[in-house]
């Protein structure tokens, strides 16, 4: 990639939009696909498999939280600086991302060696289940070396937008994990740990390719040479990306709870909620894709001072990432055990989750929604709102209600969907209500 594509973007945004944003969905549909495989593969070792991936899934989302805090904090520099046509700077703020990657990696996996049973114990894991959990992550933290270098790498090319090059390397990962994953849990005879090594290896892959990649294809380079240390980058970076981590950490800590409300009722209701939790990824992938491609666009609209086009592309994206997930939460409602059945044949996760997910589909636009505006928000430099909305839909209503629901007034289990989607609502109101502030002030400039 030779030239910077701000001229390209700027002449038509909602192609741009869509050119970003079309080979990120093709990633994370594949990512996702192998994410049902991989669940449908422990699934196939029973529910207390199950049950010990939902209760490691939260804290497998802090380490993706970390990593996108620190890459969304530099994709929206880099892209702020390549829209103002300073590629020097945007390379500087790329490289001193790189390195915060590195000694965090380094603190993660120290760290995570002393945190994981006691953590563990603490969400409401126990017995074989607390065992199998802890087995799974303790592959997962030592992958961090690999991980947080190739993710910050992998944002690179999405902030100077290359997302074609981003979704080669997460589908060569992918399919490398998912050759994996069979031979290593089936093959090898190591059940749920084998799919953490499989994880482990091809995020080493990973690495190795996009590094490869950095040097040959992207218009950012990270060659030392240009580093120049710089206290208001890091302080930036941190100002955006901080709230951001912050945000993906209290969604990992919701389903914390969430978990511990459903484990009241027992095991089975933990697994089918962990089976939901999979579907539900799927509904997200319209938003997270056009969001990705949205914090670079409004980065580079922002940079470029093209205020009316920075307008123009973010309600757009909301429109057509809402359409989306309510496609996708239509058919969801419609077939809801079919889609189930892919991961299990117990008749018992297949009820529940079936209702279960017939009511959490109301959330899915929502969603589209707060998460789009947000990720707007941080492209032009404010990555507080993110945060805020979600502390509103977590720890203002959902988890609330959700004890109110289950603890004080005794309801089923259908009732912490109730608190979610009230959550939900609280959440994209607040993200909408900020995003127009925020346009309104920036267009009055």
């Amino acid at each position: 990639m030779e030239n910077n594509r701000v001229d390209e973007f700027i002449a038509n945004p909602r192609r741009a939009l869509f050119v970003l944003a079309g080979p990120v969905l093709i990633s994370m549909a594949v990512e996702t696909a192998y994410s049902i495989a991989d669940t449908a593969f422990v699934g196939r070792l029973g529910a207390e498999a199950i049950a010990a991936l939902s209760f490691a899934s939260p804290l497998f989302f802090i380490l993706i939280a970390v990593n996108a805090g620190i890459s969304t904090g530099m994709s929206s520099m880099v892209a702020r600086f390549l829209g103002a046509k300073d590629k020097e700077k945007a390379e500087n703020s790329a490289l001193h991302a790189a390195a915060i990657s590195v000694f965090t990696a380094l603190a993660v996996f120290i760290l995570g060696l002393f945190i994981l049973r006691p953590l563990l114990t603490l969400f409401g894991a126990s017995g074989n289940v607390l065992e199998l959990a802890v087995g799974f992550l303790q592959i997962i933290f030592a992958g961090t070396l690999f991980m947080f270098p190739a993710f910050t790498i992998d944002a690179i090319f999405s902030s100077e937008g290359n997302t074609l090059l981003s979704m080669k390397i997460q589908i060569f990962s992918l399919l490398v994990n998912i050759i994996l994953d069979p031979i290593l849990i089936y093959g090898f005879h190591l059940g749920v740990r084998g799919a953490a090594l499989a994880t482990l290896i091809a995020t080493f892959f990973a690495f190795i390719v996009s590094i490869y990649y950095l040097k040959k294809k992207s218009y950012i380079k990270l060659d030392l040479n240009y580093f120049h240390f710089s206290w208001n980058i890091i302080k930036e970076n941190f100002f955006i990306g901080v709230p951001s981590a912050f945000m993906i950490m209290l969604i990992s800590l919701y389903v914390v709870f969430l978990n511990k409300f459903m484990a009241s009722f027992g095991t089975d209701y933990v697994a089918s909620f962990g089976l939901v939790s999979r579907l539900e990824s799927v509904s997200i992938l319209p938003p997270l894709g056009f969001s990705v491609a949205l914090l670079t666009l409004t980065g580079m609209f922002y940079g470029a001072k093209r205020f009316d086009l920075l307008k123009e592309i973010t309600w757009y994206a909301i429109e057509i990432s809402t359409l989306f997930s309510i496609f996708i939460g239509i058919i969801f409602f419609i077939w809801p055990e079919l889609f189930l059945s892919i991961f299990t044949s117990d008749s018992t996760l297949l009820s529940l989750g079936g209702r279960y997910l017939q009511l959490d589909v109301i959330t899915f636009p929502l969603m589209a929604i707060a998460l789009t505006a947000t990720r707007a928000l941080q492209g032009m430099g404010t990555g507080v709102p993110g945060f805020v909305a979600n502390l509103v839909r977590i720890f203002v209503v959902a988890v609330p209600l959700a004890y109110l629901f289950v603890y004080v007034l005794g309801y089923g289990y259908l009732s912490i969907a109730w608190a979610m989607i009230l959550g939900g609502l609280a959440a994209s109101l607040v993200s909408v209500i900020w995003l127009k502030i925020k346009l309104k002030n920036v267009v009055n400039k």
